[in-house]
């Protein structure tokens, strides 16, 4: 199998792990409940969503900081977030702030921030369950969500 090394420093997801029997085949699959994608970029969004949406059941969109707090007000859709993906820069509200307060809305569920940008994953350090990637791989992320999902549905167990 196909084998990247996944760091782990303080809860920060600096390269990731695939384990693959070919193109496009993860090996790990695991049940997935609803992730949730904040993406201000339509055409990069709607193109994540589909890549989301062949190994998870449900994908939402936010295109916002503010959505994205909105929806997780609901309890009913709270109670099914298995992941939130986000980026590092966001309009509005820096990426640590919204990645704050989603953790205080959501301590349990993990949040994987995509961010090319050098040497972000230090403004995430102080947050528990945060995962930063600076992946642009369709696959990579696939695999990131299904491992991540994994994260969460074994903390909650």
């Amino acid at each position: 199998p196909q084998r990247n090394h996944l760091h782990l420093t303080n809860q920060v997801l600096l390269t990731t792990e695939v384990f693959a029997r070919g193109p496009g085949r993860v090996v790990s699959q695991c049940s997935m409940d609803s992730i949730l994608l904040v993406d201000d970029n339509p055409l990069r969004a709607s193109m994540r969503k589909t890549l989301l949406e062949s190994s998870a059941p449900s994908v939402f969109r936010a295109v916002d900081a503010a959505e994205a707090l909105c929806l997780v007000e609901s309890e009913q859709f709270a109670r099914n977030l298995s992941l939130v993906i986000t980026g590092h820069r966001m309009t509005g509200i820096s990426g640590p702030e919204f990645v704050a307060e989603l953790r205080s809305r959501l301590p349990q569920v993990p949040i994987l921030v995509l961010s090319l940008v050098s040497g972000a994953e230090q403004l995430y350090l102080s947050i528990s369950n945060v995962f930063v990637s600076q992946t642009n791989s369709p696959e990579e992320l696939r695999a990131l969500a299904v491992h991540l999902i994994g994260v969460g549905h074994r903390q909650t167990a």
